[in-house]
């Protein structure tokens, strides 16, 4: 196998492989921060192209993979200063994922498809394609990071079929276009199919334009965001954070917010080990006149081990209202398998322990706002659909995430991660508010559109904003990923099908009867007679 595999590779023209790469990367120009939305509909057209014309499907595979690892690679390049080398190893290994779809672009847009071929895959390339996501998206390979339906956070018919269907649908369509544009290209017999699924996705987004729910506003909520900025790394550099994070919340006196809240890690101990921070943050809540919800990132008096925890501090201290990040980003805040990869500590920025994570998510009753119930997410935590839906679900009228991204502060890490509320906010009809430590925070409403300005990387200020507030159920909340089902269905359909006309071709035939035999009389006999 390893022989045939080379042979093939040394048929193949040297440059089909950093093409793959290349091709693979490319739709990351359509994440922020160049935020080139419009190009996620001709981005896989590429490496489509290069993966159709593979001259044997472990050719596709390989190309898959490189592609799959290219576009890792270029969606999380910002990671490199932490984790160096390993994040070539990370790119290798989730870009594997990326193999069966590369299979099913060679095997049903390869050659000349008819219009039924084509039918097929504008359903099934979409549908591989949100598999590799689907497998990506476990925590453990990194989360949910970069779906290409993500690449849509400013497009609001995008965000309407995001409250359909969540980002999966949005992906879907994404890829279908893509798929089309192909078709178009290179089959000539096929292109009224295309035609016909590009039609019907415009159909889709229109009809979910006109029909889907909307969410039904429902009050406001006077919410202050408290991003101190960029503290340099120092020994102290938690007490200097918390204490212009109090300085900048002090200036709120006056302006009546419901709700102060704070990023990630803005108190650098416990509070139950600290009273003095205790006391600060209870006497700061009473002058502002409303609670602060801050983060914690110590090592717990209490309880063992690090953890980041979201608390809710009133005038009297804390209320009791605790959640605990559940989700810890791979290498950042643990290392998977740490007896086997604890060395991408000595290459990088690993953590140097593991941090606990939470086992629940928790609902938080706002004081003074009957009624209203704050669903709070630690950083990484924004980019899984699910956990918001589940925080929904149990009647959260607002979301908030607190984030710190300040050591990637010049990359597009900021952006990127502030982009994800949209969509949560989106798929959720909720508002979501993202608060970070040195930017960029910013408030959505339950539409997914921005509430006010949003505070830059260069910003330290406290800044409040009036956040509308809704009621309702959008679909995405009341049926999950079902996207993600249907086309788990359709791919399961094809493999069995494609399974049965396999064994029909390798079943043996019967065997051929033999002619009858013939009784021949020569002349011999005839003179017998």
């Amino acid at each position: 196998m390893v022989r045939e595999v080379l042979t093939v590779s040394e048929r193949a023209p040297w440059w089909r492989a950093p093409a793959a790469v290349t091709a693979g990367a490319l739709p990351c120009l359509a994440f922020p921060a160049p935020a080139l939305w419009w190009f996620a509909y001709v981005a896989l057209v590429p490496w489509i192209l290069l993966l159709r014309s593979a001259p044997r499907g472990r050719r596709a595979a390989l190309e898959g993979w490189l592609g799959g690892a290219g576009f890792v690679f270029a969606v999380h390049h910002w990671l490199l200063p932490s984790l160096h080398v390993f994040l070539f190893a990370v790119a290798a290994l989730v870009g594997l994922l990326w193999i069966p779809w590369a299979l099913l672009v060679r095997e049903l847009l390869g050659g000349t498809p008819g219009p039924g071929r084509a039918a097929a895959a504008l359903v099934l390339v979409p549908a591989g394609w949100l598999l590799s996501e689907l497998a990506r998206s476990w925590q453990g390979l990194g989360g949910p990071w970069g779906l290409l339906g993500a690449s849509q956070w400013q497009v609001a018919p995008a965000l309407r079929l995001a409250s359909v269907g969540g980002v999966w649908l949005v992906g879907l369509l994404v890829v279908a276009v893509n798929c089309a544009l192909v078709l178009l290209i290179t089959a000539p017999a096929a292109r009224s199919a295309a035609l016909a699924g590009v039609t019907g996705c415009a159909v889709l987004t229109g009809a979910v334009w006109l029909w889907a729910p909307r969410p039904e506003p429902v009050g406001s909520l006077r919410v202050a965001l408290v991003q101190p900025g960029l503290v340099p790394d120092s020994p102290d550099s938690p007490e200097r954070r918390f204490d212009l994070g109090e300085r900048l919340t002090g200036t709120l006196a006056g302006q009546r917010p419901d709700l102060v809240v704070w990023g990630e890690s803005s108190v650098g101990a416990d509070l139950a080990a600290r009273p003095d921070l205790t006391r600060r943050l209870a006497e700061l809540s009473a002058r502002v006149g409303a609670p602060l919800l801050v983060n914690v990132d110590a090592r717990g008096a209490d309880r063992p081990g690090i953890r980041k925890s979201a608390v809710l501090v009133g005038p009297g201290g804390p209320t009791g209202e605790r959640y605990d990040k559940m989700r810890l980003v791979p290498f950042g805040e643990y290392v998977p398998a740490r007896a086997l990869l604890g060395w991408a500590t000595s290459v990088g920025k690993a953590a140097e322990e593991n941090r606990v994570p939470g086992s629940a998510p928790v609902l938080m009753d706002l004081p003074g706002r009957p009624g209203v119930r704050l669903g709070p997410l630690v950083c990484f935590e924004s980019a899984f659909p699910d956990m918001s839906r589940h925080l929904a679900r149990g009647g959260a009228a607002l979301l908030v995430d607190q984030s710190a991204t300040s050591t990637f502060q010049d990359s597009w890490a900021p952006a990127q991660h502030a982009s994800l509320s949209a969509l949560r906010a989106a798929e959720t009809g909720r508002p979501v508010v993202h608060a970070t430590l040195t930017g960029i925070s910013e408030v959505r409403g339950p539409s997914g559109g921005r509430i006010g300005p949003a505070l830059s990387t260069a910003a330290s200020t406290a800044r409040v904003y009036e956040v509308p507030l809704a009621r309702g159920t959008t679909l995405y909340v009341r049926f999950g990923d079902w996207p993600a089902g249907a086309a788990l269905a359709a791919l399961a359909v094809y493999c069995a099908a494609a399974g049965a006309r396999a064994v029909r071709l390798r079943r043996p035939g019967p065997e051929p009867s033999a002619p009858p035999a013939r009784t021949v009389r020569g002349s011999a006999g005839r003179r017998a007679r």
